[in-house]
């Protein structure tokens, strides 16, 4: 294949890749967000713990996503290793997240629920730029093209080959 094409399908995957993230991280802004403000009208939890609460649980859905959705492609030989580096990255995410809120709730004195939710969300994109790049560099690793050809031809095989009967040309 050429230069120019091979660099035109990398970018088309990449594409892909991101508009996958997207979608499921879109969702998970909303399970954060709206587990947030619901902990904070029916709890007396303080801003940044109910914010953790939301982040916790949007990770947990946010794993789901990209293990089944966004990567569900990619390799799949070490679930545990997998599930730790997706919880490591993602408590830094959390302390990203989180410490722009803690920083604008006790640092400054913002914590209004709409300046609340604003330093959320602003939170949750800076966390989501570190999490895009960490998940697929070291969590959801692309397989080698030689293990991904191996895998596609094992997979073949085991499909049932149906035998093409030949019809007779007169009836």
């Amino acid at each position: 294949m050429s230069e120019p094409g091979a660099l035109r399908m990398r970018l088309e995957g990449l594409v892909r890749e991101v508009a996958k993230f997207g979608a499921v991280g879109a969702v998970g802004v909303l399970v954060d967000l709206g587990v947030f403000n619901l902990v904070r009208h029916f709890t007396e939890l303080p801003v940044v713990r109910a914010s953790i609460v939301a982040t916790v649980v949007a990770i947990v859905f946010n794993y789901l996503g990209f293990r089944y959705f966004t990567y569900r492609d990619r390799d799949k030989s070490s679930r545990t290793k997998e599930l730790v580096l997706f919880l490591l990255f993602s408590l830094v995410g959390l302390v990203i997240q989180n410490g722009l809120l803690y920083a604008a709730t006790y640092g400054f004195g913002w914590d209004t629920p709409l300046q609340s939710n604003f330093f959320k969300f602003l939170g949750i994109g800076v966390a989501t730029l570190f999490r895009f790049w960490s998940y697929r560099t070291w969590v959801f690793r692309a397989l080698p093209a030689k293990e991904a050809v191996q895998t596609a031809e094992s997979f073949l095989e085991k499909t049932p080959r149906q035998a093409v009967r030949r019809q007779p040309d007169h009836v």
